[in-house]
């Protein structure tokens, strides 16, 4: 294994200042400033209100010192008389009073606005998440992307307010003080900012470096999180236990853990002697500054009132100097990781509508259309379709047949537009799908997916999500269940439709994986679509639940476009035309006899499968 140290030091090579990227880093903090704005306008208002009173307090409580000062000083001088305290003793005691109250209120402010904040950033990185392209799901720089801003955004909205609110604050009280400082000479105000050059240059140097760190290792902490999940999960915790792989996972996990560990670790032992450098340099300016106001003070041209008051005053200028530049460091880092979240939010589909949509035809009249279509997978060096051509009639049931990866499900996701073809057009009723909406186009096609989602809520939810996620139609949902062959065993659960499935949530019930499938099935029949779109649909059903199903499925794709992909030929079989796809093309087409009758690759492939047909042929189903 390299030394982690060693790429961290790497990092450190980096310029310290570029000049370019702070301009962008700015730019990147007004986009931050108009996101928090957005989420939350009247409370970062009043967050700005109490801002600005925070700030200038502390300016009061040094002005009240040497009045404060030297009314001890007089009642000590006159013989006990402490009645000239009351008055700046009043005054200290309400502006350290109101200091408290209104720290109270900015921490309250302060943590409602975090949460709207964190709120609508969600919202923005849920939305970019549903509207990005199927394609983007297959990069793995989009998940690096996707990490950064879903992982940061829980707490980065909180430490951009915490630190903007500190810059605010302390820029307001450093001015103060320096303008306190100025009156007893320039010097002074002159000598509390140069003691802050050098920690300037830390902090914007580590913060630089710190972002670094963390996008150049966020592949590492994608793969760390991965083995965790592997560890934890339910899904896989079968297979772990049989092939006892969870030391193994173990030992993977612990060494990513340690090669992470050590580049921050080395990290922060360099930054810690930076800044104990950077401390020890402003410390010697404050002593110089300060030693020269007590030789005033000894000689007489200031009272001992002033010299407390100036030594607040450059103590409180110089912590705050060095926190202001840590809280601007801090503030620069959090808008470089913001700009991790502001590059995924400018991700921008390439499926999108055309200028002028069409109308979707409703009923399709004329069908469904694969003309010379070429496509491949975004990042694959394989074509997975290549000159395909196919005709899909109005109100057919067609099969696609084939081995995998032949390039079946491709039309499946083409058909749906989750993807544009390389060459080619696919066409309905005549129209290109591009000329079409994608959410109208997607309205009008219902689909089973070869694995299908396992939804952790109801069973009449779990059905519903394909048509109406948001309403309430018994009697539908019971027609769409007996359809997939689903109602006998949700008769059979505890609370039969208002069943939780899963175990996600409190009192969930698993279901088998054929289970599962049917209800799959029965979401997408709920959906009234003219086209139905079937992948695998009776893998995981036993030959009689198979059998059963099958010889109502005419009934239930009377009068709609049915596409099934299966390989299972006891499917195929039922279909009016059987498709058979190989290698990305279309090789063979039509009935089951005439293929078994042509001796080509579906009658071998039957052949394969037993040479006979185990449930009833198609002569024998019943019609419509």
């Amino acid at each position: 294994m390299s030394n982690p140290a060693s790429g961290t030091r790497s990092l450190l090579r980096h310029p310290a200042l570029d000049f370019r990227r702070t301009a962008l880093q700015a730019h990147q903090l007004a986009r931050a400033i108009k996101l928090v704005w957005e989420a939350a306008p009247g409370w970062t208002s009043f967050w700005i209100i109490l801002l600005a009173i925070q700030g200038l307090l502390p300016l009061g409580v040094v002005y009240l010192t040497r009045p404060l000062v030297n009314a001890i000083l007089a009642g000590v001088h006159g013989g006990g008389n402490w009645y000239p305290l009351i008055v700046p003793a009043g005054l200290m005691a309400a502006a350290l009073l109101a200091t408290e109250f209104s720290r109270a209120a900015l921490g309250w402010v302060r943590g409602t606005e975090a949460e709207l904040v964190q709120d609508h950033i969600q919202s923005l990185i849920h939305r970019t998440s549903i509207e990005a392209d199927l394609a983007f799901y297959e990069s793995p720089d989009f998940y690096d992307h996707l990490h950064l801003a879903r992982d940061e955004a829980s707490y980065r909205p909180l430490a951009l307010l915490e630190k903007f609110g500190s810059v605010t604050q302390n820029s307001l009280t450093l001015g103060a003080m320096l303008a306190v400082l100025s009156a007893y000479g320039i010097g002074l105000s002159v000598a509390l900012l140069l003691g802050t050059i050098p920690v300037l240059f830390i902090v914007l140097r580590y913060a630089t470096v710190q972002h670094q760190l963390r996008v150049e290792t966020t592949p590492i902490q994608r793969r760390i999180w991965y083995y965790d999940w592997l560890m934890t999960a339910g899904e896989a915790a079968p297979e772990l236990r049989l092939f006892a792989l969870g030391k193994h996972f173990d030992k993977e996990y612990r060494r990513l853990r340690v090669l992470l560990r050590e580049k921050r670790i080395d990290l922060a032992r360099i930054q810690s002697l930076a800044e104990a450098a950077a401390g020890a340099c402003t410390l010697a300016v404050t002593a110089g500054a300060l030693l020269w106001m007590v030789t005033r003070t000894l000689k007489g041209t200031v009272t001992l009132g002033e010299l407390a008051l100036v030594y607040q005053a450059f103590a409180q200028g110089s912590t705050l100097a060095r926190e202001l530049l840590r809280n601007l460091g801090e503030l620069y880092q959090n808008t470089l990781f913001l700009g991790n979240l502001f590059e995924f939010l400018a991700l921008k589909p390439q499926v999108v509508s055309p200028p002028i949509a069409t109308p979707f035809p409703d009923p399709v009249s004329g069908g469904i259309e694969f003309r010379q279509i070429t496509f491949g997978y975004p990042g694959s060096h394989q074509v997975a379709l290549r000159d395909f051509d196919l005709t899909i009639p109005a109100g057919s049931l067609v099969a696609i047949v084939g081995p995998n990866g032949a390039g079946k499900s491709t039309l499946l996701k083409l058909l749906c537009r989750f993807y544009d073809p390389q060459a080619g057009t696919i066409t309905i009723d005549g129209v290109d799908l591009r000329e079409f909406s994608p959410e109208d186009l997607r309205r009008h096609v219902t689909v089973m997916f070869q694995q299908p989602m396992h939804y952790g809520s109801t069973v009449a939810n779990n059905i519903t999500l394909g048509s109406a996620p948001d309403g309430d139609n018994e009697e539908l949902v019971r027609v769409a269940a007996q359809a997939a062959g689903a109602d006998e065993f949700i008769k059979r659960l505890p609370e039969d439709y208002r069943t939780m499935l899963g175990h996600w949530f409190e009192h969930g019930v698993e279901l088998s994986v054929g289970e599962w499938q049917r209800l799959a099935l029965a979401r997408a029949f709920m959906r009234q679509a003219p086209i139905i779109v079937l992948d695998e649909p009776t893998s995981s059903m036993d030959p009689w639940a198979e059998a059963d199903w099958l010889a109502r499925l005419r009934t239930l794709a009377a009068g709609r476009t049915t596409i099934m992909i299966t390989h299972r030929f006891t499917s195929a079989m039922l279909a009016d035309r059987i498709h058979v796809i190989d290698g990305g093309r279309l090789i063979e087409s039509g009935s089951h006899q005439e293929l078994i009758a042509d001796g080509g690759r579906y009658a071998d492939w039957w052949r394969t499968q037993g040479g006979a047909d185990p449930l009833p042929r198609k002569s024998d189903l019943v019609r419509p």
